[in-house]
């Protein structure tokens, strides 16, 4: 079985305080984390998820599917079936005809490793509903490709669909049992694919935090790993690992955050310290820092949180890093004392339910927080508020409302689909102060959610998504005397659209 030695954080001179530290920064900036691993000289220092999520969850780590999707296509060099410095075209005529625009015909492996083809953007969004692999071939081309750097989640699609090609088999299946069956990789582990069957090699990763630690500490190895058979193997050719994690492009004109605009290699990012980021949209980053022998993975859902992943690197180099090899002034009873409190800590982590902003108290102190339940609401008979909504795109006719202070509070919207006779009905359960699981109707997707007046009359809603779809839905309601208005706000890649906008209701 292949697995990691583990040790105290102190063993491999790394302080408890400083990782406590780095987890009580996380969730004063609100940073809905999910899980957090740290490795250091190849030993396990600390594994821990956030409550609903636990160590077999699978979580969705979006763009660390392109890096998974570089090792495939190294594979495929390795073995001589394809070409670093050929032309893309090469291997789909199917998409190419005289027509073909000559910088895409000048597109090469390389470049599109690189994020240096001829697109400026994802192809297959210009039409979601066609041929996403064939986008790239049709799509009118900006600029002449192996220049400037332009982050294009097809081009890494695109190679997936060229490695399911030649191999005839799904590109994680490939990878599992040329690379990561040799590592233990979860076996439930999966990639989403797209309306055409083809796995979505940029973003379709399902996959463990622990898996994800694999992917990060193979590559740091540059291939090379003594595997669960106990034989050193080499599983990936170490002079195109070497290559992925250098940096080869700039990223300055494009980066949104300075964690981003160090560079780029081969479907791998550099980072602020030196070393190399596997990068996932919303958090999910595998941070090697070569000076100080660190391995960091974290999942989280950033989106929707300007800066989010700034704040994710921030924390760990203003308080983990200042903890490695820092000079040791404390006994060893001390510090067997910091590492308990870290565990007491790390135990009870969470998805926290919304807060009110630091110093901030409901708009109105004088009434309290059952006065105020009692007020829009009946707790004590548990009857549902109703509202008639007015005509909206969204399709809703009713919202009913049912507040709890302890137990599950709940949503109650309902619709007739297709202006048919049978009335739909979608409930969304919540806690009021506190966080409930649910199953969001229509998609079957899980959540975890919470809610919290922010003032007398508005009540916050944040719905956590878990799953396929990691992203969240938000909601805040503004109660009049005999009428509601609801915000909503979908921050998710694909679904949900029917969770975004505003609504209007009158009291029943």
């Amino acid at each position: 079985m292949f697995s990691f030695d583990r040790a105290h954080p102190e063993d491999v001179d790394v302080t408890s305080s400083s990782i406590k530290e780095l987890l009580e920064f996380l969730d004063q900036k609100e940073i809905p984390m999910h899980s957090l691993l740290i490795m250091r000289n190849d030993k396990l220092i600390f594994e821990k998820y956030y409550a609903p999520y636990k160590a077999d969850t699978l979580h969705r780590m979006f763009s660390i599917s392109k890096s998974m999707t570089a090792l495939a296509i190294f594979l495929l060099i390795d073995k001589g079936l394809i070409g670093l410095d050929n032309s893309i075209t090469d291997y789909f005529p199917e998409y190419t005809d005289k027509n073909t625009h000559q910088w895409i015909k000048d597109t090469t492996i390389r470049n599109m490793l690189e994020m240096r083809t001829c697109h400026a953007s994802t192809t297959y969004k210009v039409d979601m509903k066609s041929d996403w692999v064939k986008s790239f071939f049709t799509v009118e081309p900006t600029h002449k490709p192996g220049t400037v750097f332009h982050y294009d989640t097809s081009a890494a699609h695109v190679l997936c669909a060229l490695v399911e090609k030649i191999t005839q088999m799904p590109m994680l299946d490939y990878l599992k049992e040329n690379v990561f069956d040799y590592m233990d990789f979860s076996s439930d582990s999966y990639m989403v694919k797209d309306p055409f069957g083809v796995s979505m090699g940029g973003s379709g990763l399902m996959a463990t935090p622990m898996d994800f630690l694999k992917i990060l500490y193979l590559v740091e190895r540059k291939g090379t790993v003594i595997c669960n058979d106990g034989q050193k193997r080499n599983l990936l050719p170490s002079n195109l690992i070497e290559l992925a994690t250098s940096n080869l492009n700039d990223t300055v004109m494009t980066a949104p955050i300075p964690g981003e605009a160090q560079g780029y290699g081969m479907q791998i990012w550099q980072n602020e310290k030196g070393g190399y980021l596997l990068y996932g949209m919303g958090g999910q980053l595998g941070i090697s820092i070569p000076d100080k022998n660190l391995l960091i993975i974290t999942t989280a859902d950033t989106q929707g949180i300007q800066g989010g992943n700034q704040i994710i690197y921030d924390g760990i180099y203003q308080f983990l890093l200042p903890g490695v090899e820092c000079e040791r002034s404390k006994t060893d009873n001390d510090t067997l004392k910091d590492y308990q409190n870290l565990l007491d800590y790390a135990d009870k982590l969470s998805i926290a339910p919304p807060r009110l902003p630091v110093g901030r108290k409901i708009g109105n102190p004088s009434i309290s927080s059952e006065l105020l339940l009692n007020h829009f609401f009946n707790i004590n008979t548990g009857e549902d508020k109703k509202y008639i909504l007015s005509q909206n795109k969204q399709g809703f006719e009713n919202l009913s409302i049912n507040l709890s202070r302890d137990g599950k509070s709940y949503l109650l919207f309902t619709r007739r689909p297709n202006n048919g006779s049978d009335i739909e009905s979608i409930k969304l359960d919540f806690g009021l102060e506190h966080m409930e699981e649910g199953m969001f109707p229509i998609y079957n997707n899980p959540y975890v959610s919470g809610g919290i007046f922010l003032r007398e009359n508005v009540l916050y809603i944040r719905f956590h998504l878990i799953g396929e779809s990691v992203g969240s839905i938000r909601m805040e309601l503004y109660f009049g005397d005999k009428d509601i208005t609801v915000f909503m706000r979908k921050i998710e890649e694909t679904y949900f659209k029917e969770f975004d906008g505003h609504l209007y209701g009158t009291l029943v």
